[in-house]
């Protein structure tokens, strides 16, 4: 690979500040080096440095960079817990996909329309603003984020971008290779076109050895890959496929629901799911189609490929990542969400420090809590430390619909300094029961229909 001069985000904000201050300051008091670096500027920057054409604020403004289950809950809540909040969603996708939920639309046991929703209504049912772009990097001294479409100001910024695939954990470093792999066996976590290659992957293929793997590490939602593969293998024995799903785990067992996933891999699977686990995937030969651990090499002829996660790079580049944190996690208070040094700056959903699952409706419950400790900081008030809830519904079977279900708190040890589960409640025995409450029954609507649409009766 060449290398290629890119202009960073730090850099752009660097080069911004100098062009903002000579568009600012009066023509005879420009200095030479603001109007050196205007000169210099790209003509296709010029439209970023200026302010992005939004309506204007009614209040004091609260920035939510990242249209998740995360942003879109903390939007809503923002509006609900403080009326005068003027809260302005940022995101760069034109429609919402929702991930938790997907495996099912995999296998054909859902719509897509269950899936989807428009921002556009959910802001316009719950009194916020949305703008469709990019957000480049943030400002806290002048409370500015900069976007593709211009700079916002803002009274509270919340970050919620979601997580990035970390693909030199997998071996693969070159940018070429990483954005070949991302394209041909796309992981089914970051976007919504991933879903849908993926969906005819599973519907087409002729046959032969289908590779999926679970990465290492905090990832979206723990049991989603286990799931995923119950998903696959009942799509192919529905389809009387001959093939072998092999999946391989770099985790030592299965992390949750082994029972249930175990039981099921055996007993509904056997002759479809190898499951692997202690395969820590060091290299990845794209073109040779085959996968590379520390002991073994194994050909596919298809393939899901899921890497381990890193906290989005907006983090990163801004400087605000925790040093000890190996996914690049944001570094904020474990209890208040907010930057270490900056109150008006939080970070939520998959970015956030702390270690609870990143499931959809983790990021839901958690976000109610965070969008209220910012509308009692706005009034000089404080609430109460609660624990997110994290209900996770995972399908081992379509025909009938089967699945199993986990309900769990967190709870933080002062001894050791680390949160650890609390008030767990596992059924990990598979049945169509279980399969009612998860797809659409009413707790789906919480997540869903709530956040999007008028609240559910609630």
């Amino acid at each position: 690979m060449k290398n290629i001069d890119k202009i960073s985000r730090r850099r752009f904000l660097q080069t911004s500040g100098a062009v903002l201050a000579a568009n600012a300051a009066p023509a005879a008091a420009v200095s030479s080096a603001a109007g050196d670096a205007a000169k210099q500027t790209p003509p296709a920057l010029h439209k970023l440095l200026r302010k992005a054409s939004i309506p204007a604020s009614k209040g004091a403004r609260v920035v939510i960079v990242g249209g998740g289950w995360s942003g879109l809950t903390m939007a809503k809540y923002l509006r609900r817990f403080n009326p005068a909040f003027d809260v302005l969603l940022i995101d760069r996708q034109s429609a919402f996909v929702s991930f938790p939920v997907s495996n099912a639309w995999l296998a054909d046991q859902v719509s897509l329309d269950f899936l989807s929703h428009s921002f556009f209504d959910a802001a316009n049912n719950h009194g916020y603003h949305f703008l469709q772009t990019t957000a480049l990097g943030f400002e806290g001294e002048s409370r500015r984020v900069y976007t593709d479409r211009g700079y916002v100001e803002y009274d509270y910024l919340v970050l919620a971008p979601g997580i990035e695939y970390d693909y030199p954990r997998i071996g693969v470093d070159d940018d070429e290779a990483q954005s070949l792999l991302f394209h041909r066996y796309p992981g089914g976590f970051v976007t919504s076109s991933e879903l849908l290659t993926i969906k005819h992957k599973i519907h087409h293929f002729p046959g032969g050895t289908f590779l999926l793997n679970v990465p290492d590490g905090d990832y979206r939602c723990t049991a989603a890959p286990y799931e995923r593969a119950c998903m696959v293998a009942a799509v192919f024995k529905r389809r009387r496929v001959r093939a072998k799903i092999l999946l391989l785990d770099m985790n030592s067992e299965i992390k949750i629901k082994k029972a249930g996933f175990s039981r099921a891999f055996e007993q509904l699977y056997g002759d479809y799911i190898e499951y692997l686990p202690s395969s820590l995937i060091s290299n990845v030969d794209i073109e040779g189609r085959r996968v590379e651990t520390e002991f073994d090499e194994y050909p596919f002829d298809d393939a899901i490929i899921y890497p381990p996660v890193r906290a989005s790079r907006l983090l990163e580049e801004a400087g605000i990542t925790d040093p000890y944190s190996p996914q690049k996690a944001a570094d904020t208070d474990p209890f208040r969400y907010h930057l270490i040094g900056d109150e008006r700056v939080y970070v939520t959903g998959d970015s956030r420090s702390q270690p609870f699952s990143k499931g959809g409706h983790t990021a839901h419950s958690e976000a109610q809590y965070v969008a209220e400790v910012i509308a009692a900081h706005a009034l000089d008030k404080e609430v109460l430390w609660r624990s997110p809830q994290t209900m996770c519904f995972s399908a081992v079977d379509i025909e009938p619909l089967r699945a199993m279900s986990i309900i769990t708190y967190y709870k933080f040890n002062r001894q050791t300094g680390l949160f650890a589960f609390d008030r767990t409640h596992l059924i990990d025995q598979w049945d169509a029961q279980g399969a009612r409450r998860a797809w659409p029954g009413p707790r789906a609507c919480i997540g869903t229909c709530s956040t999007f649409s008028r609240p559910c009766g609630r």
